[in-house]
């Protein structure tokens, strides 16, 4: 009976975990997106533009092309160097400096330049030198509530719902049909970038001494020792939260309840993954993140509020 018990606890726990890394990460962002929107970081100008959507679709297929186009025919140092750029990048420009202008206001810029510069050091140095899985989550945590808000400042909310549907219907296809996900799962996991979160099963787990991949142990039928998630199934229905809090006046409920959504969403997602099969999270996700926004807008406004058609 108490190993039962201790089973269904080693396996709950982890979610339990993944599921406070939503609230840090979508609630880090909300701390943002007012900061964010003064110092002028919206991604497009135009945010009911539905060629920002384009481009958004664009970007996202041409670099998983480009991931597994390199995996299989070229060395993966070259995806690393990439994704660390990118990473790189987005927590020196969009969250370090930022946050030294924001809470230093007196600061010289040449001052805030460098200690934004050291800060994304340190950082980028820790993820090339010692990839352990508590540096991965924390590079994960700065680096997804940064695009949550920037693009949730970017996107009107008819266009960030247009979005999730979207990227749900991708993200099925892509783990369902063509599975190509996993492949990419296993090509940034090998890698140990914080593209996946993860939260150990075991006490003194290692992820750098990880030497199975993903497809490898669903092959051998093995059990992970760690419980991994794509950090855009954070980020992505975190940008109608960021966006729900900053285009609706006193949005900060429908902003929670959309949290709360996809929390909800997340519950039902795990419900399937602790069967052990990986699963597409969007569907489940960006759902019960739209859900949240549609009910918890009619029960406060009597409507659905903050909705702004292309422009």
């Amino acid at each position: 009976m108490s190993e039962n018990k201790k089973i269904k606890f080693n396996d709950i726990f982890p979610v339990v975990l993944m599921g406070g890394l939503f609230v840090i990460i979508q609630g880090l962002a909300l701390l943002l997106v007012k900061p964010f929107f003064k110092e002028g970081m919206q991604a497009f100008t135009n945010v009911n533009d539905p060629l920002n959507l384009a481009y958004i679709f664009i970007i996202i297929l041409s670099v998983t092309v480009l991931i597994l186009l390199i995996a299989k025919y070229w060395k993966k140092k070259a995806i690393q160097i990439i994704l660390l750029g990118a990473i790189g990048y987005t927590v020196f420009y969009a969250f370090f400096l930022p946050l030294f202008d924001i809470f230093l206001p007196n600061i010289s810029l040449w001052l805030s330049l460098i200690l934004a510069a050291l800060s994304t050091a340190i950082l980028l140095v820790a993820l090339i030198k010692y990839p352990e899985w508590y540096v991965i989550d924390i590079s994960g945590i700065l680096v997804g509530a940064s695009a949550i808000a920037i693009f949730g400042i970017s996107l009107g909310i008819f266009l960030v719902i247009i979005l999730l549907v979207g990227l749900a219907i991708y993200d099925a296809i892509s783990v369902y049909k063509t599975k190509h996900m996993i492949d990419l799962a296993d090509t940034v996991m090998d890698l140990k970038l914080p593209v996946l979160l993860v939260v150990p099963k075991i006490r003194h787990y290692s992820l750098l001494k990880e030497t199975k991949g993903l497809k490898e142990k669903l092959k051998e039928g093995e059990e992970r020792d760690a419980f991994f998630m794509g950090l855009g199934d954070i980020v992505m229905p975190g940008i109608l939260v960021a966006a729900a809090y900053h285009f609706i006046e006193n949005g900060l409920l429908v902003a929670l309840s959309v949290m709360i959504g996809t929390l909800v969403g997340f519950v039902i997602l795990m419900s399937f993954v602790m069967k052990g099969k990986p699963q597409a999270g969007l569907p489940c996700l960006g759902g019960g993140a739209i859900l949240g926004y549609i009910i918890s807008s009619y029960i406060l406004f009597g409507k659905l509020v903050g909705l702004t058609f292309f422009t």
